[in-house]
């Protein structure tokens, strides 16, 4: 156990994504075992609309039955129902979108629109864009305090993580990181802002009530902290870090990082957790998801799937069914849907 150093301051078949399943043999670390069977099969292909070009961030709404998908370069916000598995609406006004969060409570949807430097919010029933906020340089990943009413976005090249008043949609604050901004994440266990923050690679507290930094914890073997996701029944956070395809298990009530690095894909990006099945799937930009068990304070390698351009991932934790929009299958955009092996 590592200490982290404190410092105070259906249109395609469906047997094409069984065919990409494949061993992830690269793997280091603790308790990472070959898979011997496919870890994830395709349950369907569905089209979505616009170009064949990049996507980015998802967000699910289990209470509504919605997955929003950031169509970046086609600078829409894709609404998608998960039981009709059928395109509700395909919204403009969102260049170059990144990051998308739905927040079922307060009936919004907020998305960065990176191309216009700022962060959208959206009527999650009318599904119309009702105020903006910004300038932010580039606004990336996005993080919600509910106590505060307040919204955390990730900018990325600005070097802050800025914060947006959810009432008023007015920029309040910029809260200096000192490296670039990874993803922003709500821990509701400990009512505080967790920031994967780059260069530094450290992982970065904020009170969201004071809109200031609290902590900061070191991770050592982790270069370029960018993709968190949290296991919040256990207590433990998932980062990987970008520079060195690595990924680190983090006990959130000691801050010490549990174990060795883990080796993932080349340059992972987006992370999520199953808290029902403990599966953790992390998405890389190379194409790699790589799928592991979590159980005891550490995690066990199942497998990987090498899907093209399949760096953005969501799953469902009541149907357990897992989502990667692909952005090029046959010259068309399509959502694959796929379901763990679970025997």
């Amino acid at each position: 156990m590592t200490v982290l150093r404190h410092t105070q301051r259906s249109g395609f078949p469906a047997t094409l994504g069984t065919a990409f399943a494949v061993l992830f043999s690269a793997c280091i670390g603790v308790a990472q075992t070959p898979a011997t069977r496919p870890v994830l099969t395709t349950v369907a292909d569905i089209p979505l609309p616009g170009a064949a070009v990049r996507f980015d961030y998802q967000s699910l709404d289990s209470a509504n039955g919605r997955l929003y998908i950031a169509h970046m370069n086609d600078d829409h916000l894709v609404v998608f129902d998960l039981a009709t598995r059928a395109v509700l609406a395909n919204l403009g006004g969102f260049r170059r979108v990144h990051g998308v969060l739905a927040v079922p409570g307060a009936n919004r949807v907020y998305a960065s629109a990176t191309g216009d430097h700022k962060l959208v919010a959206v009527d999650a029933h009318s599904l119309k864009i009702v105020g903006q906020a910004g300038p932010i340089t580039y606004p990336d990943g996005i993080a919600y305090a509910p106590l505060q009413h307040k919204v955390f976005v990730s900018d990325e090249h600005g070097g802050v993580d800025a914060v947006v008043d959810g009432a008023t949609n007015a920029l309040i604050a910029n809260i200096p990181l000192g490296g670039g901004a990874g993803n922003t994440v709500y821990d509701p266990t400990a009512r505080r802002i967790l920031v994967a923050v780059h260069r530094l690679n450290q992982l970065v507290v904020i009170d969201p009530a004071k809109n200031s930094i609290t902590a900061r914890y070191h991770l050592p073997g982790i270069d370029d902290p960018h993709g968190i996701a949290l296991d919040l029944e256990d207590s433990v956070a998932f980062v990987a870090g970008e520079g060195n395809h690595s990924l680190a298990l983090i006990d959130l009530k000691t801050m010490r990082i549990l174990g060795h690095p883990y080796s993932v894909g080349d340059d992972p990006d987006v992370l999520v957790f199953d808290p029902v099945l403990k599966r953790l799937y992390v998405s890389a930009e190379s194409g790699t998801v790589t799928v592991f068990q979590y159980r005891n304070r550490a995690l066990t390698l199942l497998g990987a799937l090498q899907m093209p351009h399949a760096h953005t991932v969501a799953v469902d934790p009541r149907t357990h069914f897992v989502y990667f929009p692909l952005e090029d299958l046959d010259g068309h955009p399509v959502l694959r849907i796929m379901q763990p092996e679970t025997r």
